[in-house]
């Protein structure tokens, strides 16, 4: 009977006092384990401090599979900084990429050219916004999805002109239609003004969108 691979992800310990994750390293190859995601951070961490990439590094080193190195992946730059100090095989992103999915096309852009893609226009914001909303409606139902969609809505718009006030309104829609019906105004007005993607480059931004 062919046997399914298994994936593992761990965090570097239960806290700075007690890391282990090289333990479980081993325990994972010795299960069958074929490849092992790692977030640079412990338990107790939670998601404050640094990412500890030498702790990945150290895994990469001992290890006899593949590592993903997890944490703090919020821009092509930093893609390729995590890569160079950890040795890992592959990276895994998580809460950067919430409501910005064109992430992993820049990064593996600026990881093959050095060069940066052109952030994505406001037309293609709105049509992958809108896709997104139609599989959350589909998979959770009317009322459940709109409330779902309003986290994802205000992903997807941070940053964008006049998004704090919209993302407000938003927040007291109760239905597909009228959720649908304000997402494509607001849109559709972004597109008239000539407003294009816009990023609050801030450090508080950076931190909260990290993963």
């Amino acid at each position: 009977m062919p046997q399914t691979p298994v994936t593992l992800k761990i965090r570097t310990g239960w806290d700075k006092q007690n890391r282990n994750a090289l333990r479980i390293l081993e325990i994972a190859e010795q299960s069958g384990i074929r490849a092992l995601a790692v977030h640079g951070r412990t338990r107790a961490c939670g998601y404050t401090g640094e990412a500890e990439y030498e702790t990945i590094a150290a895994l990469k080193a001992a290890a006899a599979i593949p590592i993903i190195a997890n944490g703090d992946i919020s821009s092509p730059e930093k893609a390729k900084h995590v890569l160079t100090a950890t040795r890992a095989d592959a990276l895994m992103i998580g809460r950067a990429a919430q409501g910005r999915p064109w992430l992993f096309r820049e990064i593996e852009h600026y990881l093959l050219t050095g060069a940066h893609l052109s952030p994505p226009r406001v037309g293609e914001i709105h049509e992958i916004l809108i896709a997104h909303l139609e599989d959350l409606y589909a998979f959770y139902g009317k009322e459940t999805g709109v409330r779902v969609a309003r986290k994802h809505i205000s992903w997807y718009t941070r940053g964008l002109a006049g998004s704090a006030a919209f993302r407000q309104r938003m927040n007291l829609l109760p239905d597909i239609v009228l959720q649908r019906q304000g997402i494509n105004e607001f849109f559709y007005r972004l597109a008239e003004n000539g407003e294009h993607l816009r990023y609050l480059q801030n450090e508080n931004n950076i931190e909260e969108l990290a993963a």
